[in-house]
Formats: structure tokens, sequence, C-alpha cells
């Protein structure tokens, strides 16, 4: 966890510098690029203002479908909002003229033109909303809104307990320690709206990597013959056993729960924020990784120990799981329907219970 953090705050660092060097670089130009600059930002700026009209246009198409406006009322709204983007377009262009009039008129007036002010916002920032991917988001262009976003995106969290059901026994008798065996789990995720006109359900997917670990009981320690993995008595005293068992799965949840809609004058948006949800599904992948770490001492010389042999683990998994949240923090549970260990006289499950943070 901690290099993926330094490998996102270093390029972020790397993303703002080269931003920092790019607007430095903005004065620098001749004078002649300096016209043609601000040329292609007349038809940028007319561009922009096109784009929000059609936006809004639609947002009163809408309305008018759905019987809040008469096609009277709409069409005089549609009349309005077009002569204010008219006007946007007339004033923002003129500030543009007149200084590309000033730049021609006085060679040395491009000195007191505030070039950065009128290029297209830019910059980098961390966070879930739209437009952003994996958690980053890099800003462009000034685009309105769109006015019915069915599909957002989150990053999800989650770490807890985590244990293996043994075929023919409880829980209680697990060879596995209850606090010391955990899990952690990190990925993306994509919620859509199922129905067109209401929030009630939603479809969630995405990818996450899960590590299960397990800590045998005693002084035990996974042992690998032939096909079968097994418990065995350590010769040494253990200070640590544990079984790291990491998958790339792919989760598929239906949620259900109420929202709040949230309308503005040009868009809408379904907000779950401060409210309950249930998640049910179920996620199915592949195991990418397996590794023993046994930590003892040996004549007096602390010993640590990373096995990296397979422990005839399941190549394909896949298994239910559900949560219960409310806001973006939810009560996690996943269950493997396939077998940690293949081809074992007597199966075993792994299990897992902890916290999910759906953080969007």
């Amino acid at each position: 966890m901690q290099r993926i953090t330094k490998f996102l705050v270093f390029l972020t660092l790397i993303l703002i510098t080269q931003l920092i060097q790019a607007q430095d670089s903005i004065p620098k130009i001749n004078n002649k690029e300096k016209v043609e600059f601000l040329k292609e930002l007349k038809e940028t700026i007319k561009e922009e203002e096109r784009d929000f009209l059609k936006v809004e246009v639609e947002a009163i198409n809408e309305k008018l479908q759905a019987g809040e406006f008469t096609k009277r009322v709409a069409d005089s709204i549609k009349m309005d909002v077009a002569k204010k983007r008219a006007l946007n377009i007339e004033n923002r262009t003129s500030i543009i003229e007149n200084k590309i009039a000033l730049l021609m008129r006085n060679e040395e007036g491009y000195n007191n033109i505030d070039y950065e002010e009128q290029t297209n916002k830019v910059g980098v920032s961390i966070g879930g909303d739209e437009g952003s991917f994996a958690g980053i988001r890099i800003s462009g262009k000034n685009k309105p809104k769109k006015y019915d976003k069915r599909t957002t995106s989150d990053l999800v969290l989650a770490f807890g307990l985590n244990n293996a059901i043994v075929e023919g026994e409880s829980l209680d008798d697990s060879p596995y320690k209850i606090g010391g065996s955990r899990f952690f789990e990190i990925g993306w995720a994509w919620k859509t709206r199922v129905f067109k006109n209401s929030n009630f359900l939603r479809f969630k997917y995405g990818y996450s990597f899960q590590i299960n670990g397990l800590k045998p009981k005693e002084n035990l320690y996974f042992v690998k013959q032939g096909n079968q993995t097994v418990l065995e008595e350590f010769p040494e005293h253990l200070k640590k056993s544990k079984l790291s068992i990491t998958n790339l799965v792919f989760p598929v949840h239906f949620e259900f729960g109420p929202s709040k809609k949230v309308e503005k004058d040009t868009y809408f948006r379904y907000s779950t924020a401060n409210k309950f949800k249930v998640g049910v599904g179920g996620y199915g992948g592949f195991n990418i990784g397996s590794r023993q770490k046994l930590k003892y001492e040996l004549n007096g010389e602390k010993v640590k120990d990373k096995q990296k042999r397979g422990f005839n683990t399941t190549d394909l998994v896949y298994g239910l799981s559900g949560y219960i949240a409310f806001d973006n923090t939810a009560l996690y549970v996943k269950y493997d329907l396939s077998p940690i260990f293949k081809d074992q006289v007597v199966n075993q499950n792994n299990i897992s219970i902890g916290l999910r943070f759906d953080m969007d």
C-alpha cells in the first residue's frame, strides 16, 4: 500500500511540474504566435458557449417530454437561452478582439496581457468525481456537465478478518488464528443506474486486488506434499507463520437503496450520500500469487523466510459477496465458493468479514 501511495504522489508531482513548466513557457512565444493564439481562443469560446447551449436545450426538451413545460413555454425558454449564449459569445470574443488590437497596435502591450487567464483550465487532482480515471483527474477544456449521468465510478477499499471454513467442521474448529488472519482489498468500481427514472437499483462492477492472509495456530506452517498442502509442526519456535494469497477478481453487485435527486437548471444527479444501501453479488478471477512468510530464531540469529512455491492454491477463484452500507462505509462479507487449495482430500473455503469504503 505504501508503494502504491508513493507511486501516486510521484506521478502527481511529475504532472504538476510539467504543467508549471508549460505555463511558464506561454509568455515566451513571439508576437505573431500570440495573435494566432488569441484567434484560436475566440473559436474555442464559441465552441464552449455552443456546447453549453446544447446542454441547456437538452434539459428543456427533457422537461417538455416530462410534461413540466408546454411547447410554447419551452420554445420561449429556448429563445432566451440562445440569446444569452449569443451575448456571451459577443462579450467574450470582444475582449479577445480588443487584446488583439492592443497587441498589433503596440508591440510592447502584450506584456500586460494575462494569457494564462484566457487559456483552458488545466489541473491535477485526486478523487472519484466526473471525468476521473482510477482516482486521478486531469481537467482540460471547460465542458458543460452531461444532463443525465447514469454511470459513476469510485475507489473501493476494504479490510478486516479472514479465515477458512474446513469441510465437515465449524469455524470454531478452524486451524487458523481468528484475530491474526486478515484480508485487504483495493480496486475500482463503476456504478450504473438500471432504470431511467429511478435510482433504487444500481448495477455495480469493476476489478479488485484481494489479499487473503491465513495465520496457522500453534507452531504450524504450510508444507506442499505432491498435490496436497498440509499443516505440519515447524522444527523451530515460530514467531510468525502466515500464508498470503493474492487474487485479481472482477466483482459484480446489484445495489439497492434510496437516493436523493439533485436537480439543477442544466443537469440532474442522484446522490446516495447519508443513505442506507445494500449490495449483493459475487466475483470471479484469478490467483496471481501465493507466499508464505516465516519468522524464527536459529542458533541465536533471527531468520525471515519467504517462500513462493504455489502451495497448490486454486488458479480460478469465485465466490459470493455482499455489504450493508450507510453513506460510503459498509459492513462487508465475502465467501469463496472455490476451495483455497485444489485437489485436496478435505476442502477449505476462504471467508472474510470487515469494513468496506466506496470513496466516490
